[in-house]
C-alpha cells in the first residue's frame, strides 16, 4: 500500500470513527478489512491505523498471507454475518476485483445500519498485479452508492493539477501523487431495503462467484495501428531532385574553337553562317 492511500484511509478513520468507540457504547468496533493481505516488503496495514481504537479486527482476502484472518472460499462472499460490521475497510483492492459491484453488495450486507465503508482505489497509474481491471472517479462511487442503496458520505479524487480547463499530467508529483487516489465513504441507512436488496445481491453474487474472474478470457492482440491513433503523423521529408547534367562537348569541336576568339556577329535580318544554306 503506497503512502498516499495509507494517509487517505487514516483521514477517513480520524473523521468518521471516534476513538472512544461505537456510539452505542457496546465495546469495540467490529472492523472487516476486505483485501487485507500484505505482500513483499509492505509494512503498512489498516490494523495499525486503528491502534488507538477499541476494535475487533477481521482481515479477509482471496489469498492467504500476512495480516489475513480468513481466506474467502468464494471471491464474492465475505465470510461474516449480515449486519455485523461497524466498519468495512478496503484499500487499493477494488481495482483488482473484476465484478466490484458484487463485492459492494456484500459490503452492504455485512454492515450494520449506520455502519461505514471506507474505500480507496487509484484513478490512474500503470497496470500492476495479476489482474488490474479498473480505475475510479467520484462518479464511480456515486454509481456504487446508487446500485448498493448505500448513502454516499464523501467522494474524492486526487486529480492532476489543472492548466486552464485541462489536466496538466506533466505536473503530477510522481513520488507523492502518482496513483491519484480516489476515496469513497459510504453509510448504510437505518431503513435499508433489505428484501429488495436480498434479491439483487444474491443473484449478482451467485453469478459473480460462478464466473470467478477474467482467467477464462484470453487477452486478444489489438489491431495494428491502435498505438498510433490520435498521434500526429510525421510529414514526409522532401528528397531534393538531382541537378541536370550538361551535355558533353565533342573533343573535335572544343579543339577547333579557341576560347579567346568570339564568333562574328550576324548582320540584322541574315542567318548565322552555320545555318546558311
Amino acid at each position: 500500500m503506497h503512502r498516499s492511500a495509507y494517509e487517505q484511509m487514516e483521514l477517513c478513520i480520524k473523521e468518521y470513527l471516534p476513538v472512544e468507540g461505537p456510539a452505542s457504547g457496546r465495546g469495540a468496533y467490529r472492523v472487516v478489512d476486505l483485501g487485507s493481505r500484505i505482500s513483499g516488503k509492505q509494512t503498512r496495514t489498516h490494523r495499525a491505523l486503528l491502534a488507538q481504537h477499541p476494535i475487533d479486527y477481521f482481515g479477509v482476502d482471496v489469498q492467504d498471507g500476512p495480516n489475513v484472518d480468513a481466506v474467502m472460499k468464494k471471491p464474492y462472499r465475505i465470510p461474516t454475518r449480515s449486519n455485523s460490521a461497524d466498519v468495512v475497510l478496503s484499500g487499493q483492492a477494488f481495482e483488482h476485483i473484476p465484478f466490484f459491484w458484487a463485492s459492494m453488495l456484500e459490503i452492504a450486507r455485512i454492515l450494520k445500519p449506520g455502519g461505514h465503508a471506507f474505500i480507496t482505489a487509484p484513478s490512474r497509474g500503470h497496470v500492476h498485479d495479476a489482474q488490474d481491471c479498473w480505475r475510479y472517479y467520484p462518479d464511480g462511487f456515486r454509481a456504487l452508492a446508487a446500485h448498493s442503496r448505500l448513502e454516499l458520505v464523501e467522494a474524492y479524487t486526487d486529480f492532476p493539477p489543472q492548466k486552464g480547463i485541462w489536466h496538466d499530467y506533466r505536473a503530477i508529483d510522481k513520488k507523492a501523487a502518482y496513483w491519484g487516489d480516489s476515496v469513497g465513504v459510504f453509510r448504510k441507512p437505518r431503513r435499508y431495503p433489505r428484501l429488495t436488496m436480498f434479491v439483487v445481491r444474491e443473484s449478482a453474487v451467485w453469478w459473480a462467484n460462478r464466473v470467478g474472474g477474467v482467467d477464462g478470457i484470453p487477452l486478444p492482440r489489438p489491431v495494428d495501428g491502435r498505438d498510433r491513433c490520435g498521434r500526429p503523423t510525421a510529414a514526409p521529408v522532401p528528397v531534393p531532385e538531382p541537378a541536370p547534367e550538361s551535355a558533353p562537348v565533342p573533343a573535335s569541336e572544343s579543339a577547333s574553337a579557341p576560347d579567346s576568339v568570339p564568333a562574328p556577329a550576324s548582320a540584322p535580318g541574315t542567318a548565322p553562317e552555320s545555318m546558311a544554306g
